[in-house]
């Protein structure tokens, strides 16, 4: 069933960039679960999905990251750390595994959709290599949001980490040469009493200023 619209307001207004984690305080296995499934179903243009998820469940690892994350504590102290990467290229391969993964789940025969197909292509052999990893890159920020904002509504805490070195956490994950890069990571868990951050007035502009209507 839908929530309200009031309570998804409570939700958000409630959501914060957490700074300091409650390390003893577990995600259980249902609501990571969840949230792991929010992520899969998280819309990108033309499907694509041009990323992978990669849920840091080593200590040893998290250590590094937060090395290569200017020391941040939620690296490590939060519940669950998950690190969003992008693809570094679109292939006609990828687009391929696409289009047959979308054959099989809809039932469709793949030569009904050849014209969506070649539309894909056709669009995407007109951008660079460098053009392409931006492209996707944007599509992994739309996962964050959804994310986050599906987090805050079942009452997870998260902090977006972009002042990371994704080069640094490339080397560390494995991710070289596997053609995904790491666009941003996000720490999720339950805040602390001690988060000074956590009662603190969310600060925004009117929604006259940020809002038109034509």
């Amino acid at each position: 069933m839908p929530i309200t619209p009031t309570a998804l307001l409570d939700s958000l207004n409630y959501r914060y960039a957490t700074k300091v984690f409650d390390p003893t305080r577990k995600i259980n296995a249902e609501t990571l679960l969840a949230l792991k499934t929010c992520l899969t179903l998280t819309p990108s243009s033309f499907g694509l999905q041009p990323w992978k998820f990669i849920v840091v469940d080593s200590p040893e690892i998290r250590e590094k990251l937060k090395s290569a994350s200017w020391g941040q504590p939620q690296v490590t102290d939060a519940s669950h750390l998950v690190v969003l990467t992008t693809r570094t290229n679109l292939t006609q391969k990828d687009i391929d595994k696409w289009i047959t993964r979308l054959s099989e789940v809809q039932e469709t025969p793949l030569e009904n959709l050849a014209g969506y197909a070649g539309m894909i292509s056709s669009f995407t052999s007109n951008m660079s290599e460098v053009e392409k990893q931006a492209w996707n890159t944007r599509q992994v920020y739309i996962a964050l949001g959804q994310l986050m904002t599906a987090a805050a509504v079942i009452g997870v805490d998260t902090c977006p980490l972009e002042g990371i070195s994704p080069n640094d956490y490339d080397e560390i994950l494995g991710l070289k040469g596997s053609g995904y890069a790491t666009a941003v990571a996000c720490a999720l868990g339950y805040r602390s009493t001690e988060d000074k951050y956590a009662d603190a007035k969310k600060a925004r502009f009117p929604s006259s200023d940020l809002i038109a209507h034509i």
